[in-house]
């Protein structure tokens, strides 16, 4: 039987893709059998005739690297949350035509760290620069009081971060690589680095910590998050912010108000194990 609605997810590479387990995950628990998602290789030449030619059954789209800029000529209105840091990873086809984006990592960040008991830190830290960096300031302009101290490699990706910071009305104060284990004595370390990137930093961990939020979920835990928790401290990682960024994108393509949370999550870590 055909799909009556579909999704899917975009990006290049793609493959190793985790949106399709939980999309489809949910669609089973909410009942929905004649929903489909599915996931495409396209890469920025290839985006604008695969969205031209979905037809009425498209209900939506997730967007990955390096397509979350890329499809913002293509719609015809973006939330103020997406404008902010000029990415868009949701994308809904509306009743009337139009095509909305969202980013929905931004506010999953934000619930992820909530469900672990971080709602408001008083200051934080953010290892790395680039586009996760920048939807990381865009949470930290919700729940973070003070300063947030960029560690990063080159005075460009500085100038980067401050510059988000100014657009965000965040206090970004900038620090060079070196010394990233200063940022240990933060409540709130977000790290959104590239996998093996933070191994070395592992034997830094001080006694006493606060909270890491590492985004990686693939290999989990990274060597910092392993010595995160094994330091008492509490470990937010790329699984929690993958469902929760999810969870927002299945209510908004289905319409449905409220996504099974606990069903995906428990899919991915199916998923993730048998990797």
């Amino acid at each position: 039987m055909a799909a009556a609605r579909r999704a899917a997810v975009l990006g290049s590479p793609i493959a190793h893709s985790l949106s399709p387990v939980l999309h489809r995950a949910a669609y089973a628990a909410l009942g929905l059998d004649d929903w489909a998602y599915d996931r495409f290789e396209v890469d920025e030449a290839g985006l604008p005739g695969f969205v031209g030619e979905l037809d009425d059954s498209w209900a939506g789209l997730s967007l990955t690297m390096p397509l979350k800029r890329a499809i913002i000529p293509l719609l015809d209105e973006i939330s103020d949350t997406a404008a902010s840091v000029e990415a868009v990873n949701t994308v809904v086809f509306r009743e009337d035509g139009r095509r909305f984006g969202d980013n929905t990592d931004i506010p999953g960040m934000i619930a992820a760290l909530r469900e672990r008991g971080v709602e408001k830190v008083e200051s934080a830290a953010v290892l790395g620069a680039g586009a996760t960096a920048s939807s990381a300031l865009a949470a930290l302009a919700r729940i973070c009081a003070g300063p947030v101290t960029a560690y990063v490699r080159s005075e460009a990706r500085a100038e980067e971060m401050r510059g988000w910071g100014e657009r965000l009305d965040v206090d970004v104060r900038t620090a060079d690589w070196e010394r990233a284990a200063e940022a240990f004595d933060e409540p709130l370390v977000i790290a959104t680095t590239p996998a093996g990137t933070t191994n070395a930093l592992a034997n830094d961990v001080p006694d006493r910590v606060g909270t890491l939020f590492d985004v990686l979920y693939d290999p989990w835990p990274t060597a910092l998050a392993a010595a995160w928790s094994d330091r008492g401290g509490k470990v937010v990682g790329g699984l929690d912010l993958l469902v929760h960024q999810a969870v927002l994108q299945v209510e908004q393509m289905t319409g449905v108000p409220k996504a099974p949370l606990a069903a995906m999550r428990a899919a991915g870590e199916q998923a993730l194990a048998a990797r």
